[in-house]
């Protein structure tokens, strides 16, 4: 059987770049692995080579739990990177590759846990749904989107999920911290649009749309964001409170985020909503005033905030800048505190004996956005334990993205806890 850092390497030397050729191959392996161990996957596609695979593994109970992971990634410039960004090399003790990290590690994760079971005749204690699916670096349509709506059966009885951006160990001045999502932010990424008289670039402009839609940009990048405790984000920073034996001021937490370093990016991109400006086009000669510019923002709202948000940006944009959504989705979020946390974390501490779990909120956003359109609570968790001096975060998107083999071996122990 092969280790889970030998199918992350498989995996990633799989170009599933998104916008790109599509999961297809990726899946086919996924699939392949899980009919060889005997179970039955159903493989679909919502589009030509944007392939999904689902597989149910029965258990003692039938009340499910879903376990989903992504099989597609962000492009990667091979010249920015050390090593081949789809070579699934190991060195120093790392996998490294696109999608180590985001999250083809956590898929083998899964996977090796779930061969490991079959292997040694293990059963579950409850009904196990696993997907691995395409499209969640965009907007799901092709992916999670269509799972629910096209394949909906296939997730019957499914009350709780975990996937990815929880469960990793943060280390901060002796302590090990276990952050496990129970939320995360809203998304609404949207495309601006200024209107105004075309007219020649040596004349005075009657209405620029071009210096409108900057005006309205400036007015976005510089407003700033009140902060916006929601309960979960409150609970995380009483629970680091307690860790840290500090208080933390609740008046000063962009300071109390920089002091607190690792730990304080658990919540320093969370205490707020936020907007950021990602795009622009507008006119085609330099000597002629268009009639339209358009931008795109990238906006983000914590859970229950999203009218707020919306509100603000509008008001924010002024009446001559229109907007309309390219992708909009709300701020799921899960029950805490909870059984199924309490399961979580415990599996965590059997494994870590110094791990201290914590409540935690996400700053993005991922596939759970579209499995909670069906009832389904998600968690984030993809458990590993990581070296101090790995950034974790900047691991995420980022060039020269690894893995430790032993954090994959840890997560795989720790999910073979939780499974049985």
């Amino acid at each position: 059987m092969k280790s889970v850092a030998e199918i992350c390497s498989d995996l990633i030397r799989f170009d599933t770049t998104n916008p790109g050729s599509g999961e297809r191959p990726a899946a086919e392996y996924v699939a392949t692995l899980l009919a060889d161990a005997g179970l039955e996957p159903e493989v679909f596609e919502s589009a030509p080579r944007r392939t999904t695979v689902v597989v149910r593994m029965a258990g003692d109970s039938p009340d499910a739990l879903l376990v989903h992971g992504h099989l597609d990634v962000v492009p990667a410039d091979p010249a920015e990177w050390r090593m081949h960004p789809f070579s699934g090399e190991i060195e120093d003790g790392c996998v490294y590759g696109r999608g180590a990290v985001d999250m083809k590690g956590s898929c083998a994760m899964t996977l090796a846990t779930v061969l490991g079971m079959r292997a040694r005749g293990e059963r579950p204690k409850r009904d196990l749904v696993l997907a691995f699916l395409a499209d969640e670096e965009a907007t799901g349509d092709y992916g999670s989107r269509h799972a629910v709506s096209a394949h909906r059966e296939l997730f019957d009885g499914v009350s709780e999920a975990i996937s990815e951006s929880g469960g990793f160990s943060v280390a901060s001045e002796g302590h090990r911290v276990y952050p496990i999502a129970v939320g995360e932010r809203g998304t609404a990424w949207m495309k601006l649009t200024a209107h105004g008289v075309a007219g020649h670039g040596s004349r005075p402009a009657v209405d620029n749309p071009v210096a409108t839609l900057v005006h309205a940009l400036s007015r976005v990048a510089s407003y700033e964001w009140p902060v916006r405790l929601t309960p979960s984000v409150a609970a995380l920073l009483q629970e680091l409170s307690e860790i840290t034996g500090a208080p933390i001021d609740l008046d000063r937490l962009d300071a109390e985020a920089a002091r607190l370093g690792a730990l304080g990016s658990l919540f320093k991109g969370q205490i707020r909503n936020s907007a950021n400006s990602t795009m622009l086009e507008a006119g085609y000669k330099v000597n002629v005033v268009p009639s339209t510019a358009s931008a795109h923002v990238d906006g983000r709202y914590l859970p229950g905030l999203q009218e707020e948000f919306l509100a603000t940006v509008d008001e924010l944009l002024g009446p001559k800048v229109t907007r309309e959504f390219v992708n909009l989705e709300e701020a799921p979020d899960a029950p805490y505190p909870s059984a199924f946390f309490d399961e979580l974390a415990g599996a965590l501490v059997a494994e870590d004996a110094h791990a201290r779990p914590v409540p935690y909120v996400m700053a993005g956003g991922t596939d759970a956005k579209s499995f909670a359109r069906i009832g389904i609570k998600g968690y984030g968790f993809a458990p590993l334990m990581l070296r101090p001096d790995l950034d974790y975060f900047g691991m995420f998107h980022g060039k020269d993205e690894r893995v430790p083999v032993e954090g994959l071996e840890f997560g795989t122990r720790v999910l073979t806890r939780l499974f049985t």
